[in-house]
Formats: C-alpha cells, sequence, structure tokens
C-alpha cells in the first residue's frame, strides 16, 4: 500500500510538470531582409525586438578545375545579450578550404603551451625529417 501511494504522488506531480505551461509571447522581428541572387549568392540580416541581430553573405566561389566544383563562401555575424547582461558577439566565415572558423570573445581558447614542452617540439622540429620518429 505504501509503494501505491508513492507511485501515485510520483504519477500526479509527473502530469503536473507535463501539463502546458504558459506560452510566451512571441518574440518581434523588427528588420529583416533577404536577397538570393540567379548565381547561388545571397545576404540576409534580421535584428528582433530582444535585441537578437544576425547577417550573412554568401559569394560564389567557382571552381578552379575541373574535378572540383562552384561553392559558396559565407561570412557573417550574430550576436544577443546572454542572460548575465553580456553581449555576445560571433563572427564567422565558412568556405571549403578552411571550413566553418568561429571568432568571438566568449569562445574558450587553448591554454598556451608550457616552455618546456615548447622548447622540446621546437628541437624536434629542428631536426632533419629522417631523424625525426
Amino acid at each position: 500500500m505504501k509503494n501505491f501511494a508513492l507511485c501515485l504522488l510520483v504519477a500526479l506531480v509527473s502530469c503536473c510538470q507535463a501539463a502546458p505551461q504558459k506560452a510566451e509571447e512571441p518574440i518581434a522581428i523588427i528588420n529583416q531582409e533577404s536577397n538570393i541572387e540567379p548565381d547561388g549568392s545571397y545576404n540576409y540580416s534580421y535584428e528582433t525586438a530582444n535585441g537578437i541581430k544576425a547577417e550573412e553573405t554568401g559569394t560564389l566561389k567557382k571552381a578552379t578545375a575541373p574535378e572540383s566544383s562552384d561553392v559558396i563562401i559565407a561570412r557573417g555575424s550574430v550576436s544577443y545579450t546572454a542572460p548575465d547582461g553580456t553581449l555576445i558577439t560571433l563572427n564567422y566565415t565558412a568556405d571549403d578550404e578552411n571550413g566553418f572558423q568561429p571568432q568571438g570573445d566568449h569562445l574558450p581558447t587553448p591554454p598556451p603551451i608550457p616552455p618546456a614542452i615548447q622548447k622540446a617540439l621546437d628541437y624536434l622540429l629542428a631536426l632533419p625529417p629522417a631523424k625525426r620518429r
């Protein structure tokens, strides 16, 4: 009986949590532009009432060899305010040679290489190719 009461209580709490919550108002779009050219290049931008801004430009890069194909090179940015009030800005490029390359102050960076390790790496790189094994 005790287990049944506990199961019933858990079921009731689960149902209450699963009930539809109050819906938030949709965020208004203040500005939105989009342009697609016949060659596939494009640009778009938008800004919302809660401060989100984004823009991107894509340009066509023609193939340089018969075995490759045309690609779109994208450049853009997005910015928003984090819950702690910090303005987050992400700038990026994406292409066929380097892939997606994001940049922003909020992105983590690797720690510096300790001097002893860097010295060992420099020594190894200075060796002739045959002795690097």
